[in-house]
């Protein structure tokens, strides 16, 4: 059994409170320099432990996080939760840039994003079938 308070590898414990999908993405995002421990940019192999204060770079957003405890294997997201306090303002920060950039797709208009559906139909396809084999028939020449 992991004992909660014991230092873990700042890239396993991205991975094991959900910050990031894979360990090689936590990995990544350290070697990038996009993660934080106590205002020092870190490597992947940097020990954090409860006490902590982790800055993660997820794009424009950072995520600003109190580490609570520790766990060397991913759990549930409960389990996942219990690991971390974000504080206010990175949360605040966060639901802003959500709100933001909710507007910016409102404010786009549908056909510039949509793609009208993945395949065609069978449908669609069997019409375009006929305006095909319309297109290629020889025209009668007075």
């Amino acid at each position: 059994m992991h004992d909660a308070s014991a230092p873990v590898r700042v890239d396993k414990w991205l991975w094991a409170a959900r910050l990031v999908k894979t360990r090689a993405l936590g990995s990544e995002a350290a070697k990038g320099g996009r993660v934080e421990v106590n205002g020092v940019v870190v490597k992947p192999s940097k020990d954090v432990k409860p006490g902590d204060e982790l800055v993660y770079a997820n794009g424009p957003v950072k995520i600003v996080v109190r580490i609570k405890a520790t766990a060397e294997r991913r759990g549930s997201a409960a389990v996942a939760a219990t690991l971390f306090d974000e504080t206010p303002e990175s949360v605040a920060a966060r639901e802003a840039f959500r709100d933001q950039r909710r507007l910016e797709l409102q404010s786009i208009p549908r056909s510039q994003y949509d793609d009208g559906g993945a395949r065609p139909t069978k449908r669609d396809r069997r019409r375009f079938d006929q305006q095909r084999s319309a297109a290629r028939q020889p025209r009668d020449e007075d």
